[in-house]
């Protein structure tokens, strides 16, 4: 049965499975799949594996998609979209680049080039039933993207041939050409015999006689959309006979107010005139519109998506609006300034009910922005948190699902897998993001890598953050808004020294000084110069004193350094993160310093033990005569087992002094943060760095992003229930 077809018979459940008519309804993420779980029992576990592109099985109850580096494709049971389960992988004998399901088979592009100039490829057919590849058809090239046609007649391949991005800069032109194949289906199977050879040369006038076909998409009258991204263009082919009946230049963008410095701070006031577009991915709306992610490649990419009317005009073009979402969001991703910014890579378009919404996947960013399409110009929804690198996405509208598919892998690096995440339409406001910025004045406030939290002392609806060493040349005191939801960063000041943003500062740890002003906890790195230090700020950032550990300290040190700090009465309280030299195994130290006397001392903390990597401290909190400690391993994922919470009553603690014997702490668990990082249907982050009490005695904690560099970039901020504490 063809897919439109089941989706029409499909489509009153919509409905019932996500609530009344009237009610809000978002999208929310619902599951996690990393598809490192769906190796073969054969494989090592830590053979880097990627979930590219993403389809979904006619019923609706399978995903299937590519892994290159796997060399296979893999396929997740759904039946339980909120516990996919692996359901097998099946190897290509070459490398999958596209995935597309006809009837009861997955049609794969496979590429089998033994070099750029040497293109080859396969498309092949796999049978879900049987799970085994039952046929395959010559493509004469290097296939990227597969489509089918929606009533199920047609299959069509981009057979980019792409080039050497070495060779000449990766100029133009390098041969052979692209071009695109279309074939006849039977029975959802490609009759080999009927393919058409599309060619593309002399579409466009940058690099016209070397065409590379990135992206292709059907409407209902079997026409196909096609993007040639290097070569800045766009044609339609007409299915049934193979023939190019209209095409036209991607154009150019203007783009004001952006940040296009790599320089460790987010700073919206940069252009860029005549940028390329540049798109990869695209969909047709309805047989008149289609939309386009402008990714670029060459020598270009719009940080933006166009939709264009059939004829070539633009209907609608974004321009930075879809990176503005991500700013807000603490998405943006600035070590991409200097490049192509958020980077719009991946598109699905699909209607849900009597509404057709357009998701825009971020591959810099790791997000999906969601936008109504039905009529008129887009209109922004919400941001859905993704995995990192989102490449393709799949829409189930009859089951109200989408997901997709997150390319990066970072095995190597003992960080984060690559994901399939699931999302359902449901009731109720969007859970995510947790925390955003307000614009100030015509451009939003950015934000990212949040290592601290602090209360105001009387405004129990005012959190204070800062945010780390990733933005080295801004250092900044966030204010944020906790009575909304989500919670709102109102307003930035910069650390500043003699008037300008202070330098060699990694800034871990805040707390009020009860007059207006914060004590800030910068974490010293010897490697980096960077000296371990506390800092003495007024109410507008401005440094009022520099406390430099003393050298008896620091000479024992290692880059683990202050990870918090805390006020209790006239004393102040420094959480170490990991131990130094002078530590015993499994201990750290809670430093205090009295500002009156200027005089340091100590006491000893006890570590849990790391099952994996390490365990250390990474926030303190002073409150009703005890000390608040975050204690976490720096684990991801399934990986992650200690994200807690300990409670050190001050009842009785008198801290020793600097290289005499040290007093031991006790501590008593008071909360775990596991349940917390999963409850928005991602994997676990590492990084709880803030944890704080308002001045009404609300817990509140956050994550850090780490700055979208190696991340997913999400922020996790919400409130901690304590109990009876």
């Amino acid at each position: 049965m063809p897919r439109h077809v089941l989706a029409a018979l499909l489509a009153t459940t919509i409905l019932s499975a996500t609530g009344a008519a009237g009610a809000e309804q978002s999208f929310h993420r619902i599951a996690s799949f990393p598809v490192a779980s769906n190796l073969p029992a054969d494989r090592d576990p830590n053979t880097p594996t990627s979930s590219e592109i993403v389809t979904a099985s006619q019923d609706g109850m399978t995903l299937i998609y590519s892994d290159s580096p796997a060399g296979g494709i893999g396929m997740i049971d759904i039946a339980d979209p909120k516990a996919p389960k692996p359901a097998g992988f099946i190897a290509m004998q070459g490398e999958p680049t596209s995935v597309a399901v006809a009837g009861g088979d997955v049609l794969v592009g496979v590429n089998t080039s033994e070099s750029f100039k040497n293109p080859s490829g396969r498309l092949a057919v796999v049978s879900l039933a049987e799970k085994k590849e039952i046929a395959s058809c010559d493509l004469g090239g290097q296939p990227d993207s597969v489509a089918v046609s929606k009533d199920g007649k047609f299959a069509a391949v981009a057979i980019e041939n792409e080039r050497d991005e070495d060779l000449n800069d990766g100029a133009l032109p390098q041969m052979p050409a692209g071009y695109v194949t279309v074939f006849d289906l039977k029975d959802g199977a490609p009759e080999c015999g009927s393919m058409k050879k599309v060619e593309m040369t002399g579409l466009s006038d940058i690099g016209g006689d070397d065409p590379e076909p990135e992206f292709v998409d059907f409407n209902s009258k079997n026409e196909i959309a096609v993007t040639l991204q290097e070569n800045n263009a766009i044609a339609i082919i007409d299915a049934a006979t193979g023939t190019v009946t209209s095409h036209f230049s991607a154009g150019t963008v203007d783009l004001k107010n952006i940040d296009a410095e790599d320089n460790g701070e987010i700073k919206l006031t940069d252009s860029q005139d005549g940028r390329r577009r540049e798109p990869d991915a695209v969909q047709w709306i309805d047989d008149d519109r289609l939309i386009t992610a402008n990714e670029g490649d060459y020598k270009g990419g719009s940080r933006s998506f166009t939709v264009w009317n059939k004829d070539g005009t633009v209907a609608y073009e974004s321009g930075p609006a879809y990176e503005y979402e991500l700013v807000r969001a603490g998405h943006y991703p600035d070590k991409r300034s200097d490049a192509k910014g958020i980077e719009p890579e991946g598109l699905e378009v699909a209607k849900f009910g009597d509404r057709t919404y357009a998701f825009v996947l971020s591959e810099r960013g790791s997000t999906i922005g969601v936008y109504d399409v039905s009529e008129g110009d887009p209109t922004f929804v919400q941001l859905l948190p993704s995995g990192i690198g989102p490449e393709g996405a799949v829409a189930i509208p009859a089951r109200g699902l989408l997901a997709s598919a997150n390319e990066e892998d970072l095995v190597e690096d003992g960080a984060a897998r690559s994901h399939v995440m699931i999302y359902e339409l449901g009731d109720g406001a969007p859970s995510y993001p947790m925390i955003v910025s307000q614009d100030q004045g015509e451009t939003p406030l950015g934000w990212g890598a949040l290592s601290a939290l602090a209360g105001d002392p009387d405004d129990a609806s005012t959190l204070y953050a800062v945010s780390d060493s990733f933005y080295k040349n801004q250092p900044r005191i966030f204010s944020i808004d906790v009575s909304s939801r989500p919670a709102k960063i109102t307003g930035a000041m910069d650390v500043t020294e003699n008037g300008a943003p202070m330098q060699k500062l990694d800034l871990e740890g805040i707390t009020a000084d009860g007059a207006g002003g914060f004590w800030l906890a910068s974490e010293g790195n010897p490697e980096k110069e960077i000296p371990h230090r506390i800092l003495h700020v007024d109410g507008k950032g401005a440094v009022q004193e520099v406390v430099d550990m003393p050298k008896q300290l620091t000479d024992q040190s290692t880059r683990f350094g202050a990870e918090g700090i805390a006020m209790d009465g006239e004393r102040l309280w420094i959480a170490i993160q990991r131990e130094w030299k002078d530590d015993p195994k499994g201990t750290v130290k809670l430093l205090a310093y009295e500002p009156a006397s200027k005089t340091w001392s100590a006491v000893r903390y006890p570590l849990d033990k790391a099952k994996t990597g390490w365990v250390g401290l990474s926030e303190i909190t002073a409150h009703g005569g005890a000390l608040y400690i975050v204690e976490r391993d720096n684990q991801i994922g399934t990986a992650a087992k200690e994200k807690k919470l300990f409670k050190v009553s001050l009842d009785g603690v008198t801290p020793g002094a600097i290289g005499a014997e040290l007093p031991v702490v006790e501590k008593q668990e008071v909360h775990d943060f596991l349940p917390d990082l999963k409850a928005i249907g991602g994997y676990v982050v590492d990084k709880i760095e803030g944890f704080t009490f308002a001045s009404d005695g609300t817990a509140y904690a956050v994550t850090d992003n780490d700055g979208v560099d190696d991340s997913s970039g999400e922020t996790l901020f919400f409130k901690v229930d304590l109990g009876s504490m």
